[in-house]
């Protein structure tokens, strides 16, 4: 048994009461993914929804869905951002850069962009085991690439979906 420096017995209950549930949880977290691997295919996008990004030159340009996906790699990761934020989001809103000019209601969601800061380092990693991988906002693809400049996101790719009904259709 496994103990720390001075805990009590009380505490050592507890601790092992706890940690039967985390083990329960984590039998029940691998049960859930391996009916999500089993799920069959979802169905057929409707169209190739056409996004405001930037070309490999980094100038604005339109980008299909189908074109997110590089050669020889057909699996996609698209992480939904809310961005603008969800209307009651109370949290502090950025006080610095170019995203700080927004309105507090047209700035991004906290949560995405501190989720996002860590998956900028994780993205050639992604690539590297054979995913693609994208982030979506419903906003204007300026607010997109100013909120990338100024987190210092270097690798992810940014797009927009203010022209198109993909996050309505989807549900994001």
């Amino acid at each position: 048994m496994i103990t720390f420096p001075n805990e009590s017995a009380k505490y050592r209950t507890a601790r092992e009461k706890l940690l039967r549930k985390e083990i329960e949880l984590r039998r029940v977290m691998e049960e859930v993914a391996e009916a999500r691997r089993a799920l069959p295919p979802g169905g057929l996008i409707r169209q190739d929804y056409e996004f405001d990004g930037l070309d490999g030159d980094g100038r604005p340009a339109k980008i299909k869905l189908s074109e997110l996906f590089a050669p020889g790699k057909d699996s996609l990761i698209l992480y939904n951002m809310m961005f603008p934020r969800h209307p009651q989001e109370k949290r502090d809103v950025a006080t610095s850069g170019g995203t700080a000019k927004l309105a507090r209601q047209d700035q991004p969601c906290p949560s995405c962009t501190a989720l996002l800061d860590q998956f900028d380092g994780a993205v050639g990693h992604l690539q590297a085991a054979g995913f693609n991988f994208a982030v979506v906002g419903k906003t204007a693809l300026e607010n997109l690439i100013t909120l990338g400049r100024d987190r210092g996101w270097r690798n992810m790719r940014l797009v927009s979906s203010a022209s198109n009904s993909f996050k309505r259709d989807y549900n994001a």
